[in-house]
């Protein structure tokens, strides 16, 4: 049974709560000038944790070569007024994603980090937001040049299930 949320937790990803069917597009190649992309299915529930200041989103991606799990995890922080979103792949189970960090503005969440992709430094760019009463949108870019250029490499189209 999940716990009550508390009144003073912040609402910027109540939107994502909930049971969800996924149309996904990932690039072939990132950071490639790559221009095939490869599309496949997925479902995703998402439900609230540690009182409403983070949630916990539950992925099945149903990859061509076959499926696998997957979660996210994001946490509120009151200081910062700022999101962490932390990425477990059920593959590499002992491989936590660095974490995309941010926060909401006009109805979009935009979410950043520094990684490396390929032995290449990268930033790292997450995008959230609400393009319906029950459709969402995500989608991850890569910059190799500090952010002067981004390549749009993932995105994920949500459709709440009846």
């Amino acid at each position: 049974m999940p716990l009550s949320a508390l009144s003073s937790a912040p609402d910027d990803f109540d939107f994502v709560v909930g049971d969800w069917f996924v149309k996904h597009r990932r690039l072939d190649k990132r950071l490639a000038n790559c221009h095939d992309w490869t599309a496949f299915d997925g479902e995703m529930s998402t439900h609230k944790v540690l009182g409403g200041f983070g949630n916990l989103e539950d992925n099945l991606l149903k990859f061509p070569g076959g499926e696998f799990r997957a979660i996210a995890l994001r946490a509120f922080d009151k200081e910062s007024g700022t999101w962490a979103i932390w990425w477990l792949d059920g593959r590499f189970p002992g491989q936590l994603d660095v974490p995309v960090k941010g926060r909401f503005k006009d109805g979009v969440g935009s979410f950043y980090a520094d990684d490396i992709q390929d032995g290449t430094a990268v930033k790292v760019r997450f995008l959230w937001s609400r393009s319906g009463l029950n459709t969402l949108r995500w989608e991850q870019a890569f910059s190799a040049d500090d952010g002067v250029v981004w390549e749009t490499n993932w995105t994920m189209d949500f459709t709440r299930k009846p």
